[in-house]
């Protein structure tokens, strides 16, 4: 094991993003669910906003913990295509979202257009839950000319990261930096290309996953997810004035 918890891995991970603190251009966006509890570390140690970018893995049949994709809502993201958005694999602005694929997987377990289809309105729904869960009605914020840091717990395939950073991409943002832990050493440097700066404090090979390289790993509730949002914003609220 690398880290204790997930607190114990965004402190971690915020000392290694020291140079991005205090600078009024820089947003977090977490994934939720596990990426809040983490990113909440790193917002609160670069005293930077926090915000959460709400997006589903595409589980394949029979065995939704391996990705085949994932599914970013598209609503808040309107925006041009740029150079970075073509180097992402299989990528789609969908109706029901921004859609990455995974093509090796599909293949390899010839899982047919229907029963994608089928498995991205089954997430689409659950997606859009969150998001209003989470969100109350709080607008998402502005992404333009903004430095913006992904967080995640941890990548193993990398889809959902790949997709937020294609609808963060969207939105013109300055640049964009991905933040996680620990991630495998090929979507490690996969990612590498796809964005401005990736932190990542280890690169474990074999992976074999990331829960693997935390003593405590609980799966993190949506009620969690509420509180630790409700407290970043509370604490910005005593710092800027309305």
């Amino acid at each position: 094991m690398l880290f204790q918890d997930r607190t114990a891995a965004g402190q971690f991970l915020a000392r290694q993003l020291a140079d991005y603190a205090n600078r009024p251009d820089v947003l977090v966006l977490a994934l939720p669910r596990g990426g809040v509890p983490v990113a909440f570390e790193v917002a609160k140690a670069l005293n930077a906003n926090l915000d959460v970018l709400v997006v589903r893995k595409l589980g394949v049949p029979n065995d939704k913990e391996l990705a085949m994709g994932a599914l970013a809502i598209a609503q808040h993201f309107v925006g041009t295509t740029s150079r970075h958005e073509k180097k992402l694999p299989k990528t789609e602005i969908a109706s029901t979202g921004v859609r990455v694929l995974n093509q090796d997987i599909v293949h390899q377990l010839n899982i047919s257009d229907e029963i994608i289809n089928s498995i991205v309105v089954q997430e689409q729904r659950e997606l859009e839950r969150r998001e209003q869960l989470y969100r109350d009605n709080r607008p998402f914020p502005d992404l333009q000319a903004r430095t913006v840091i992904l967080v995640d717990d941890g990548l193993a395939t990398g889809a959902t990261m790949r997709a937020a950073v294609m609808a963060v991409r969207q939105q013109q943002p300055a640049s964009i930096v991905v933040a996680v832990p620990v991630a495998a050493l090929e979507t490690y440097q996969e990612l590498k290309s796809k964005v401005e700066n990736i932190v990542c404090a280890a690169t474990p090979n074999p992976f074999y996953s990331v829960g693997r390289w935390y003593e405590i790993f609980p799966q993190t509730t949506d009620d969690e997810v509420r509180s630790l949002l409700h407290k970043s914003y509370k604490k910005l609220s005593t710092i800027v004035p309305e």
